[in-house]
């Protein structure tokens, strides 16, 4: 190979790993993103699979990891050092085949984790306790999956119906966040009181609530948010395999390019 093609196959090399180290910050912000999320359906999630969490680690893992490498790939790639050429060649299809692995798991794991999920999801309705501060965080994520998604309960509203203090209260209060009436998403949380209360016990179709469960919802915006996580991964993956492919190439030409300086005797 020429001088001329060695030069933009050095400097194409430059720019894919300028795109690789930005694309890893992303990665590393995904990650940091599901552990300091405390708002949304992620902190639900954090609680009913440790998995998310072990996740998360490995986000921020391969992210820096990622960051690290598109850094060598650049420092090797101008300055035409073949040892870091190789050792970002070896390091890009560890993370390359860690990256199909971890898809090939979430791809066989989805519906334990589904399964996991609406377990959790009934359990924190049947104990939900506005006054419990330890798990003030998990039901402030729920209520506000509840607001958001316009929904009641993981299956319907029924579901909130086995709620111990609303059980006691014979259902004359209901989830503030499940109600259809705009002056009871104000508070958001907690319980509201009917109207017009009713002699005897209440049922769900009592107040004035969604009757539509969360779990469509849920498995909507799941999908739509690992979407974006999946195709991020993607687009690393493609510029990992053309970063491999260049930099062996870059190495082989550059060991070539030392053998033509080397004096005939």
């Amino acid at each position: 190979m020429g001088s001329g093609c060695l030069k933009v196959t050095k400097y194409f090399l430059f720019l894919f790993n300028l795109l690789f180290l930005i694309l890893g910050a992303v990665i590393l912000g995904f990650g940091i993103w599901i552990l300091a999320d405390k708002t949304s359906f992620i902190a639900v999630l954090q609680m009913s699979s440790p998995s998310l969490k072990t996740g998360a680690y490995i986000l921020i893992g391969v992210g820096a990891l990622t960051m690290l490498m598109g850094f060598l790939g650049c420092l090797g790639a101008v300055n035409e050092i073949r040892c870091l050429l190789g050792l970002y060649f070896t390091c890009l299809m560890i993370i390359l085949l860690a990256q199909i692995a971890a898809a090939l798991v979430i791809y066989f794991q989805k519906e334990t984790l589904k399964v996991e999920l609406s377990g959790i999801v009934v359990d924190l309705i049947e104990n939900y306790d506005p006054s419990d501060e330890d798990k003030r965080n998990l039901q402030d994520a729920w209520d506000y999956v509840q607001t958001q998604i316009s929904c009641c309960g993981w299956t319907g509203a029924k579901e909130w119906e086995n709620n111990e203090i609303l059980r006691n209260k014979s259902n004359t209060e209901y989830p503030c966040s499940c109600s259809n009436r705009s002056k009871d998403l104000v508070e958001g949380r907690g319980f509201c009181s009917l109207e017009d209360p009713l002699n005897g016990t209440a049922t769900y179709a009592d107040w004035p609530v969604h009757e539509q469960g969360c779990m469509d919802g849920v498995e909507e915006w799941l999908k739509d948010n690992l979407g974006i996580i999946l195709g991020v991964c993607t687009g690393v993956a493609v510029i990992e395999l053309l970063g491999m492919i260049l930099s062996i190439s870059l190495c082989k030409n550059i060991h070539s390019e030392d053998y033509t300086k080397v004096p005939k005797s």
